[in-house]
């Protein structure tokens, strides 16, 4: 099994929305460059406003910091907040976002070509991936144990764990106070039927 990679949020440089409404910071793009079939990213919104459209790709959407949003995708209203479970939906969907009060993080993962999810972490609980790649994005400080003999990684707040090869099973567990979720557990396959 190849070393996972740790990707500090907060290390990655934030790229200003065409639209202004908000900054992404990508924390990983495989492969690099236009041509990604998976992507993985923290957005910050400051305002109202539309998505750009995603065409063949499959979404995934969180809020992890702030009040809220609500999301209209395709004429559905959709409100999330922080420890909501994750939206998924079609990229290419005709999608808005209005604040339910005031800024918010949130993260994104985006799947073209592949199957995947992403679900919440929370304290303790192990996870079983169930597909070729996976990840996680913790919340708050601790410690993610993976694989068969419980291999140990310690995790700053706000950062993403990923391995390009996933574990059998991934136990997250915080290692400071913290309200739920833990983090969100993100996964992929390698090609259309993993």
């Amino acid at each position: 099994m190849n070393a996972p990679r740790i990707i500090i949020t907060g290390s990655v440089e934030a790229q200003r929305w065409r639209n202004g409404g908000g900054f992404t910071r990508e924390l990983l793009a495989s492969p690099e460059g236009d041509g990604w079939s998976l992507r993985i990213s923290v957005a910050d919104i400051g305002v109202d406003g539309p998505f750009s459209a995603f065409p063949r790709v499959a979404r995934w959407f969180t809020v992890i910091e702030g009040a809220g949003v609500e999301l209209t995708v395709d004429g559905a209203a959709h409100r999330l907040q922080a420890g909501d479970a994750p939206l998924a939906f079609d990229g290419a969907a005709s999608t808005t976002c209005r604040l339910l009060d005031g800024a918010t993080r949130d993260l994104n993962l985006m799947l073209r070509g592949r199957h995947g999810a992403m679900s919440v972490a929370r304290h303790a609980e192990t996870w079983w991936p169930g597909f070729a790649c996976c990840g996680l994005y913790a919340a708050t400080r601790g410690r993610c144990a993976y694989g068969g003999d419980d291999q140990q990684i310690e995790l700053p707040a706000n950062a993403l764990l990923w391995f390009d090869e996933a574990p059998v099973r991934l136990v997250f567990t915080a290692t400071e106070a913290t309200a739920s979720p833990a983090g969100w557990w993100l996964s992929a396959g390698t090609q259309e039927n993993p």
